[in-house]
């Protein structure tokens, strides 16, 4: 088990001192999802959402939720992004009328800590933006499980789940 590292001396809540670390290409990949009726799969699938295209809406959110982590998780540091890129993918079993969206994003920097919080964050905020579109058709929509799948780079080397 690994030392908590976001407490000082005193035992109070501190941002961690990353200036000695090595600067390594890191990426992350994060997932999540959504649950939504027949009728809001309808809606996203023919475009015929009162508020617009909601995939292309949900992706710049996810991408503008990765560039402002810093500014939602209290102890992350601000990173420069070199990218992040994020799909969608339907899910759907029409026997059951289950209609799930499996959202991807993946985050890259060249630094010297990661970016698994932005990938998570940039999933959530996917989800989120869908959920809020979508609302109107349908409230008992579901959100989740969100997790990381993956992540490169860095002292504590890679990761990758192997099961969901």
């Amino acid at each position: 088990m690994s030392e908590l590292t976001h407490f000082n001396e005193q035992g109070r809540a501190k941002m961690v001192d990353v200036s000695d670390k090595a600067v390594t290409t890191r990426t992350a990949i994060a997932t999540s999802s959504i649950r939504v009726n027949a009728a809001i799969h309808v809606q996203i699938t023919d475009g015929t959402n009162k508020k617009g295209d909601v995939f292309a809406v949900a992706q710049v959110a996810a991408i503008m939720a990765a560039k402002n982590t810093a500014s939602l998780i209290p102890m992350c540091h601000p990173i420069p992004l070199t990218g992040v890129n994020v799909h969608f993918d339907w899910h759907i079993n029409e026997a059951d009328n289950l209609y799930e969206i499996h959202i991807q994003a993946e985050v890259k920097t060249k630094g010297v800590t990661g970016v698994e919080m932005e990938a998570l964050t940039a999933a959530s905020a996917a989800a989120l933006t869908i959920y809020d579109m979508c609302k109107a058709a349908g409230k008992e929509m579901v959100i989740g499980p969100t997790m990381l799948m993956k992540k490169t780079g860095g002292k504590n080397g890679d990761f990758e789940r192997t099961t969901e």
